[in-house]
């Protein structure tokens, strides 16, 4: 290899990967014990035992955690392919080996005219920042299809659609990135590829969307914009609490159906403003699709009733995309994200106790992290609209690939 081809070689982002990586392995195997309740339960309780279920062919038709689409199956299944492994090591292996393939991507992303490594950096930083709960979940597997279809999307529409459907029932969030899309080549792809997965997936085994009765009764989980209110409640001697339920810790009492039903109306108005500026936007560049990728996913958990800290996954992975395009304007959003990754993980596991108990320090630990979720929707919200709506026409950075987002949608 020349000078040249050492010198693209990012070395420091490369260890900086393996260093923190490295960490997080040791926390999740249990060599460094983090602070907190044990964040593993899940994979070595939960996971291993859903993974028991699908191994007798069915989903599991009678536990209502079990709240995902069916293609969930598949990384719940993955530590099969590592049997030399107890059932947790191989998923916390693979989970590190699909976060290396999401730097990959980045790094590809990265590369060209008006491209930058920033957002490989956003990723490398950013994921380790939420502690070792980001390995002790499948969402880093989701958030690497979510970043492959943004990274695709831009020149092969049909990938994207494809990945789009695949993401979308793996957690369902991920159909939120078809909101950007301009091409009906996309949605068409997606349509296609969501009908041939769900039919496949309902006739290999029986229960594939049961799921979609097991969330009735939730209530609203404790680290969600809308528990604020029941936080504040509890010093005032509100008659509710905080229990177990449906997979999470949740308020459970009077008035909580409120709070949830105003958290569905805000959810719906974010739906709603999304829709109008997708009718309204005129200037679309190389990067509006992950622009209003991140805009719609981070609107979406700010107003949903639950916001688990593996959530932050997602909003770092398509916060990293977005700044991959030296043209973005996520990048304050970007920022505000990351920073609220750490004090995620001061919330949850560190003083998770504290936030349970709605004690004032683990309430003002989820105000400062709601409020940076707050402030980088409203950010990330004004300025979509700015450089696509108000802007001029005129100013597009990069014409060749613009001109290509322009098309028509029967294109």
């Amino acid at each position: 290899m020349d000078m040249a081809g050492i010198r693209r070689i990012p070395v420091l982002l490369l260890t900086t990967w393996a260093a923190t990586r490295l960490l997080l392995l040791l926390f999740v195997l249990k060599v460094i014990v983090f602070p907190g309740p044990d964040v593993t339960t899940d994979v070595s309780s939960t996971y291993q035992g859903w993974y028991e279920v699908l191994r007798a062919g069915t989903y599991p038709l009678d536990d209502v955690t079990w709240q995902y689409p069916p293609v969930a199956a598949l990384p719940i299944l993955s530590p099969a392919l590592l049997p030399f492994l107890d059932y947790a090591q191989a998923f916390f292996v693979l989970v590190c080996l699909t976060d290396l393939v999401v730097l990959a991507l980045l790094l590809y992303a990265g590369r060209g005219p008006g491209r930058t490594r920033r957002g490989a950096w956003v990723w490398v930083v950013g994921v380790p920042l939420m502690g070792p709960t980001v390995y002790a979940r499948y969402d880093v597997m989701v958030t690497a299809v979510a970043v492959a279809a943004l990274v695709a999307g831009v020149r092969h529409p049909r990938v994207m659609g494809a990945l789009v459907a695949f993401g979308a029932l793996l957690k369902v969030w991920p159909a939120l990135l078809l909101l950007g899309a301009v091409r009906l080549r996309a949605w068409v792809s997606a349509a296609v590829t969501a009908v041939a997965l769900a039919a496949l997936c309902a006739l290999a085994m029986p229960g594939a969307f049961d799921f979609l009765t097991f969330q009735r009764e939730r209530g609203t989980e404790v680290e969600s914009l809308g528990a604020l209110v029941f936080h504040v409640a509890r010093w005032f001697g509100w008659d509710g609490g905080v229990y177990f339920n449906y997979g999470s810790m949740e308020f459970l009492g009077p008035h909580v159906d409120v709070v949830s039903r105003a958290a569905l109306l805000l959810s719906v108005l974010a739906f709603g403003w999304l829709l109008l500026w997708r009718l309204r936007a005129r200037r679309l560049t190389p990067h509006t699709l992950a622009d209003a990728a991140f805009v719609a996913v981070l609107m979406f958990t700010v107003t949903s009733r639950v916001i688990s800290p593996q959530y932050m996954v997602w909003l770092v992975g398509l916060a990293a995309v977005c700044l991959c395009f030296r043209g973005s304007v996520m990048v304050r959003p970007a920022y505000c994200v990351v920073a609220a990754s750490l004090v995620t993980a001061l919330e949850f596991p560190v003083w998770f106790a504290e936030v349970v108990a709605s004690d004032w320090w683990g309430v003002t630990l989820l105000v400062v992290r709601n409020g940076l979720l707050v402030a980088a929707a409203v950010l990330a919200a004004r300025e979509l609209w700015r450089s696509t709506v108000t802007a001029p026409s005129s100013s597009v950075s990069v014409p060749g690939q613009a001109a290509r987002a322009r098309e028509p949608l029967t294109s």
